[in-house]
């Protein structure tokens, strides 16, 4: 029987929110979702299903629209950047929904916390995810606080960061950090406290501490992870801690920016273990996989292609909207998105993007282009003398200097693929996206490396990208704005 009751996710396009949406539809509820950008939902099996409210958890007009008639509240919201200033944010949001959620007449808020130790000397992030809780259970609304370390499924920010350098360094040079303990947790396993939180109310008003069954260093996840692939790893242990450091190391090695793994390794300072036994009291039911289980159901999904979502999913910050750049990693590949609203029609916009290459060549930096395009023949490539079939019309299949074209939407997509000889395989991609009267423009570059070259290539490539995909996607804004004045 369908519960009448109706849930508020926040958080929904995050790792957890976008695949609890799914398991609360599963068991029977009613689901409606607050996000700041819903196309960023667009794709979801589930986005049909769910109520959709447009806003940010900063406004408390927005909290107030998207809680009216919801009985409960999952709260999914935190920044990943760090810091006092985005500490002070995340903490104004969580003081916006106690009030919002005692205004709406919510009957319970479930939090999704940090399992961490108080008594340690924590940093401003964590700091931060902890005094959440104590404002929200500040309120009147009741609240049922999960505290959770490591979250290990395909797509965590902690399971990729074990994936990556356990898959590309042999020899680990390993920081005091990497022998703190911590009590990793599957996510199938979070997902079911979260969820059977709705039919346990022994829960609400506590505080829960939820963690895997065993206490594993991170070097031991290392080791886990290497017999899990068959891979034969050493660590070398040093005494330094060095969490900036660190970060950075990281940051250069995996796909993962630095400010997302700060705080993951400024929380290993303390040891990360369950300190009650709430959890198994009051969810028997529940028994969590241990490690290396839960690390070979992540593989599976990920060779599987059947990853639900991604840690890089969520915009860094609790603020903003469309941001001017984004940078992340799905499923191995390299992605670079630039965004540009623009006041013109799509229309204008397609126009400017498949008017690209060839004779009129590629707006900016056109020289660099062209260098690019006689490395590719010196060493038996395609160079960029193909040109194109016509100066405005394009087509899929055809030739486009060192492209194929792959995909032509009318007046929305473009979709090139790189035939210069790389390490891997590359597209460039060009959308236009109506947002209420003006035009979204995209610009997305995407590679797949082979290989320990085809890392070092995107990483040497990398910091010309800067310069010339903002001057193509600026060049691209002022001719769709021309061609917008043509018609």
């Amino acid at each position: 029987m369908k519960d009448s009751k109706l849930i508020l996710v926040t958080g929904a396009t995050g790792y957890v929110g976008g695949r609890l949406v799914p398991k609360l539809l599963e068991a029977g509820h009613r689901v409606r979702c607050l996000v700041r950008d819903p196309s960023r939902l667009q794709g979801r099996a589930w986005l049909n299903q769910v109520e959709i409210v447009t806003g940010d958890a900063l406004s408390a007009d927005d909290l107030t629209r998207a809680m009216k008639g919801a009985s409960v509240a999952y709260y999914l919201i935190h920044g990943m950047q760090g810091g006092k200033i985005n500490a002070e944010r995340d903490l104004q949001v969580a003081r916006n929904f106690a009030q919002a959620a005692e205004d709406a007449g919510i009957q319970n808020i479930i939090y999704l916390g940090e399992l961490v130790d108080p008594a340690a000397d924590l940093s401003p992030y964590l700091r931060a995810r902890h005094e959440t809780g104590y404002l929200l259970r500040y309120g009147k609304v009741p609240v049922t606080e999960f505290r959770a370390g490591m979250i290990i499924g395909s797509g965590s920010a902690l399971f990729e960061m074990v994936r990556y350098l356990t898959e590309r360094e042999p020899l680990l040079v390993c920081p005091a950090w990497f022998y703190s303990e911590a009590q990793p947790i599957a996510i199938r396993d979070v997902l079911s406290y979260l969820v059977d939180a709705l039919k346990t109310p022994e829960s609400t008003g506590r505080v829960i501490e939820i963690g895997g069954p065993s206490r594993l260093t991170y070097a031991d996840m290392l080791l886990g992870y290497a017999r899990e692939r068959g891979l034969k790893r050493r660590l070398v242990r040093t005494p330094i801690y060095a969490p900036r450091l660190s970060a950075y190391w990281v940051h250069m090695i995996t796909p993962i920016h630095w400010r997302v793994v700060a705080p993951l390794i400024e929380g290993l300072r303390a040891n990360l273990i369950v300190r009650d036994d709430a959890a198994r009291k009051l969810f028997p039911n529940i028994q969590p996989i241990d490690f290396q289980t839960a690390a070979h159901l992540a593989l599976g999904r990920i060779q599987r292609d059947n990853v639900e979502t991604n840690w890089a999913n969520a915009l860094v910050t609790v603020l903003g909207d469309h941001k001017p750049y984004q940078f992340s990693v799905e499923e191995g590949m390299f992605i670079e998105r630039r965004k540009t609203l623009l006041d013109v029609s799509p229309e204008a916009v397609f126009r400017a993007y498949t008017g690209i290459g060839g004779e009129r060549g590629w707006l900016y930096m056109n020289w660099a282009w062209g260098l690019r395009g006689w490395m590719d023949k010196v060493i038996g490539g395609v160079g960029l003398r193909r040109g194109r079939r016509h100066p405005d019309e394009v087509h899929a299949g055809e030739a486009l200097d060192f492209w194929r074209v792959e995909v032509v939407e009318k007046n929305t997509k473009m979709r090139l693929l790189a035939e210069m000889i790389v390490p891997g395989k590359a597209w460039l991609e060009f959308e236009s996206q109506l947002q209420g009267d003006k035009t979204l423009l995209t610009v997305t570059a995407y590679f797949d490396p082979h290989g320990l070259s085809g890392f070092l290539y995107w990483y040497a490539m990398w910091p010309f990208h800067k310069f010339i995909f903002d001057g193509l996607a600026r060049r691209l804004a002022s001719r769709a704005r021309v061609l917008a004045h043509s018609y």
